[in-house]
């Protein structure tokens, strides 16, 4: 039987963070994932080039039902120091968006710089490997992995959730946690696209490639980010956003103008320039073909701004800056970017990420009841939650 101090469960980001930290304490550290590749998920995030960070990244960016666990792994470990490792190892990478960094040629970098430092920490990586069994034994555990029998002083439970099954995504983590009498919360995907009824699929489907700036509103939640068209329905960082915060039968509101006082503007414009057009003066801010649309789902009929009374500019207004609908659903878990939900944290420690009852067991990352927002957070807490479990392990 082989022994190691500690076994992690997951080559992913918070895996192989949590294993590296761990190898550089002199810990005899073992990975063992049943993909056939090391970071799956962290190759193609991002369309290939992996939001690692964002550098604005606080608690408020996470959803959890304990909303203050996340609160010191992530003043513990910055995207500062994520950034140092990243730039230590050459990484170029460029700021996208306020705050969300991306590798400026390919994910592939990351990974590599995360391989590298586990080989450098004298870490033991197994991939092609499924996990069988995990059981307590004594001060210790004992696993069998692909028919080997190991045994170790902890293990670290980094499987991540639901989302993209088609790059190995399980339930395992999960079922795990339930074998040793952990609670699960309920799980939902998100950071993921609205799917629509038929109709408004066919009626969406003649704006698939445009996309939009707008504010999107669901719930508790309110983005001011951009919108997609899909010929499946509504896509886009606003609407992936908006997904955290929906629920089946709620309505998601789109300001199509934000930043504009629609009423005030165009009542002043019915002064300024009364023979103008309504659609000539929404064609300065929206693309044509979305004009076109809104005004046939609203009802609206082109007409010379000086026609308009009070009461149809405040009709417009409210079609423009809370235009609602229902999504029929989300592609679900195959596209999702995240799991909602998870490992209830109340019986994990927010210090070392072990079980309070069971030390020698411990869960990080996303099999973990947080998630974080669009823009490189859930990354970040990958790293946090890793480098946490790794000092402690």
């Amino acid at each position: 039987m082989n022994t190691y101090d500690v076994v992690v469960i997951g080559a992913g980001a918070a895996g192989l963070m949590c294993a590296l930290t761990a190898g550089y304490r002199g810990q005899r550290v073992r990975v063992i994932d049943h993909a056939n590749k090391a970071g799956k998920k962290i190759l193609m995030s991002g369309g290939g080039r992996c939001n690692f960070t964002n550098l604005a990244t606080a608690p408020k960016h996470f959803f959890s039902q304990n909303p203050h666990f996340a609160i010191s792994a992530l003043k513990r470990y910055t995207p500062q120091d994520f950034v140092e490792l990243v730039e230590r190892h050459g990484i170029e990478y460029v700021e996208k968006a306020p705050g969300q960094l991306f590798c400026a040629e390919s994910a592939k970098d990351i990974v590599a710089m995360l391989l590298t430092e586990c080989e450098w920490a004298g870490v033991d990586v197994t991939l092609s490997t499924p996990v069988d069994e995990v059981e307590r034994h004594g001060e210790g555990m004992r696993l069998v992995a692909g028919g080997e029998r190991i045994a170790a002083g902890a293990v670290v439970v980094a499987t991540g959730g639901l989302s993209i099954p088609t790059l190995g995504a399980t339930g395992f983590g999960y079922d795990l946690a339930r074998r040793f009498g952990l609670a699960v919360t309920s799980t939902q995907a998100a950071l993921v696209p609205f799917t629509v009824t038929s109709h408004w699929k066919e009626e969406l489907g003649t704006l698939a490639g445009l996309s939009s700036d707008v504010t999107v509103s669901c719930g508790d939640g309110r983005y001011r980010e951009p919108l997609l068209f899909t010929h499946r329905g509504l896509s886009g960082p606003g609407m992936l956003q908006a997904s955290s915060h929906w629920s089946p039968g709620a309505a998601v509101e789109v300001d199509w103008l934000p930043g504009l006082d629609v009423e005030a503007q165009l009542a002043a414009q019915r002064q300024i320039a009364p023979r103008r057009m309504l659609s000539g003066w929404l064609n300065e801010t929206l693309p044509k073909r979305l004009v076109q649309a809104l005004m046939r789902w609203l009802g609206w009929q082109d007409r010379a701004l000086a026609t308009l009374s009070n009461r149809d500019i405040e009709s417009l207004g409210t079609g423009l800056k809370a235009w609602q609908f229902k999504p029929a659903g989300t592609e679900g878990w195959r596209t999702a970017e995240v799991t909602l939900g998870g490992v209830e944290t109340n019986a994990i420690s927010s210090k070392t990420f072990a079980v309070r009852d069971l030390p020698q067991l411990y869960f990080i990352g996303e099999v973990l009841d947080v998630t974080g927002q669009l823009g490189g957070f859930n990354f970040q807490w990958a790293w946090a939650s890793g480098v946490a479990c790794g000092q402690a392990v």
